[in-house]
């Protein structure tokens, strides 16, 4: 990992830094921050002559070599104290909460637009709903395009940024160009390393907050944030990890909450930590409880669904989507909790 004395490299600075690792076999990826860039050495850095060849530019702060596997996501590199800011909100410094359907109904778009508004109210800094959605069953609905209207228009109504789950490079480009303002991927792409790969090189320059959410297969730690590693490899670094459940289910709930993952994730990499009740425990009753949980363990926000009528909704809503009364006070509850985990 390669810093400069000033923010970023010129277009020959970099082409000299390009040659000089090239020669070792390695290539450079720009990771682009909001006050400097930092230039990471991909391939194998060992090569003492290397090191001192760009430590012998004049431009050239110093060279940190990182053993482990994760050399980006790794609690001591050098992007540790990169801060990722939603909705005006800086993550760590106070609770993110996120929050809508879990799909948006194409032929009941006015059902979301009042949800946003009503998620609003209730104290959320973003809006979920999901445009695509990946389906066990290949005859359950799988989204549509058309729905990516009711998202756009519920940001323009309320003023909030917007999330949208993408499953293919389609998608993503369709999302990019529409400028969502936060993408997530779902635990089926968890491991699609050439998804996440592209994610990075799509998002790079306009910094997109990417929500990864955990592999549902109980993956090791280790494995997740790895899998995070592509996205700002190439060139994002504004990841956030997502616990959401995993399998084999607990009994009674959709999945095995694992919310306690977050001090093992926090432990080993600088990356936040949102969580997502909802799919962990897959029923609306238990959603606060769990909610309260992933604060208590240090989680930096929560993905919550949440619908004006659940029972009207499509998808997973009628089944656990909580109200927006329950969710402000979920809210609350959340915020007492967050200064007490925090004093």
């Amino acid at each position: 990992m390669i810093i400069s004395k000033a923010p970023t490299l010129t277009n020959s600075q970099l082409a000299e830094v390009e040659a000089i690792v090239g020669g070792f076999g390695c290539k450079i990826q720009v990771i682009y921050g909001a006050h400097r860039n930092i230039y990471a050495i991909i391939g194998d850095e060992r090569s003492e002559t290397m090191v001192n060849r760009l430590l012998g530019l004049e431009y050239i702060d110093r060279v940190d070599r990182m053993e482990s596997v994760y050399k980006l996501m790794d609690k001591r590199s050098d992007l540790a104290n990169h801060k990722t800011v939603i909705g005006g909100v800086e993550l760590g410094k106070e609770p993110l909460f996120i929050a809508g359907h879990c799909t948006i109904d194409p032929d009941n778009g006015s059902a979301f637009l009042e949800t946003a508004e009503a998620v609003k109210e209730a104290g959320a800094h973003v809006i979920r709903g999901g445009v695509w959605k990946p389906r066990t069953s290949p005859h359950s609905f799988q989204g549509t395009a058309k729905s990516m209207d009711f998202l756009l228009e519920a940001r323009q109504r309320t003023g909030l940024p917007v999330i949208a789950e993408v499953m293919d490079e389609a998608q993503l480009k369709y999302a990019v160009e529409a400028k969502v303002d936060m993408l997530q991927i779902g635990t089926r792409n968890a491991l699609n390393y050439t998804l996440l790969a592209e994610i990075g090189r799509q998002t790079a320059e306009v910094g997109i907050p990417v929500l990864l959410k955990r592999g549902r297969h109980m993956g090791p730690v280790d494995e997740f944030i790895s899998a995070a590693e592509y996205i700002v490899a190439n060139g994002n670094p504004n990841v956030i990890f997502c616990p959401r459940g995993t399998m084999p289910a607990l009994d009674g709930f959709r999945n095995h909450p694992d919310e306690s993952v977050t001090p093992l994730l926090k432990e080993k990499s600088w990356v936040p930590v949102i969580a997502d009740p909802s799919h962990s425990v897959g029923r609306a009753k238990y959603v606060p409880a769990c909610s309260l949980a992933s604060i208590a363990y240090g989680a930096d926000g929560l993905v919550i669904e949440s619908h004006v009528n659940p029972i009207t909704g499509i998808g997973d809503d009628p089944k656990q989507s909580i109200t927006p009364d329950v969710l402000k006070k979920l809210i609350q509850d959340a915020r007492i909790l967050w200064d007490l985990v925090h004093s």
